[in-house]
């Protein structure tokens, strides 16, 4: 077992033996279901189009409430030097505090597959491609969101000031594709290509772009990086 592995389970544990994480994901489910709740019977539609829409409004408040307390908790209570002093490098330590950010937001992406359930059993048509293209949308959008709790986390020792950063810094990726009407041409399609919710949108199309998860993938390389150098940046 590598040393990635055993800090993301103590993560997990740390998790769920305390109420906040049941909260999280209570009100992460409540916000959800509703959304996919009101077009079942208001409009009789049966689709997951508004989860998939609201999911990623609800990572702005979500995932800076999970990740906020993975390294500035440690900084706080003083146990971030004891970690150090340990035979881990500070890649270890970060890689496992993201694999734990990550499976719980996988956790709660997996209780909403009751929405999923509830679709085939009214007999409805499905686009399955789509449907696994948003939930693998869903899961990478996470991810970065995930690294991007955790660098911020990593800068300081006070956890509502890591989260209202990593909160500022999700919302503004998020918020680019609404403003690109107001940008000149050429650069709007650079920051399109920014904006985490234009990636979203394609997968959640149910095409797998490699141009999307290279996209994905290289932000959440790019903020655990910089983690780890904020992390190593204290010795």
């Amino acid at each position: 077992m590598n040393h990635a592995t055993i800090i993301a389970k103590k993560e997990l544990r740390s998790y769920f033996n305390s109420p906040a994480a049941y909260i999280i994901l209570v009100g992460f489910l409540l916000i959800g279901g509703w959304f996919f709740a009101s077009p079942l019977f208001i409009r009789n539609q049966a689709e997951l189009r508004s989860l998939f829409s609201i999911v990623p409004i609800i990572y702005i408040f979500f995932v800076p409430a999970i990740t906020m307390g993975l390294i500035a908790r440690e900084k706080n209570n003083g146990t971030i030097e004891q970690l150090t002093t340990f035979p881990l490098d500070n890649h270890s330590i970060i890689m496992g505090k993201f694999w734990a950010s990550l499976a719980l937001i996988t956790v709660g992406l997996v209780f909403t597959l009751v929405h999923f359930f509830t679709i085939v059993t009214l007999g409805s048509n499905l686009d399955y491609g789509a449907i696994f293209c948003g939930y693998l949308g869903l899961i990478l959008l996470g991810g970065v969101y995930s690294s991007i709790g955790i660098f911020t986390s990593s800068l300081t020792s006070n956890q509502i000031v890591a989260s209202i950063i990593a909160f500022c810094i999700i919302f503004a990726l998020y918020m680019i594709e609404f403003v690109l009407v107001f940008l000149p041409a050429s650069l709007a399609e650079i920051m399109q290509y920014i904006s985490t919710g234009y990636h979203f949108q394609n997968l959640a199309r149910g095409v797998i772009d490699s141009r999307n998860v290279i996209y994905y993938l290289s932000l959440i390389v790019l903020f655990l990086r910089m983690a780890t150098i904020a992390l190593q940046a204290r010795k």
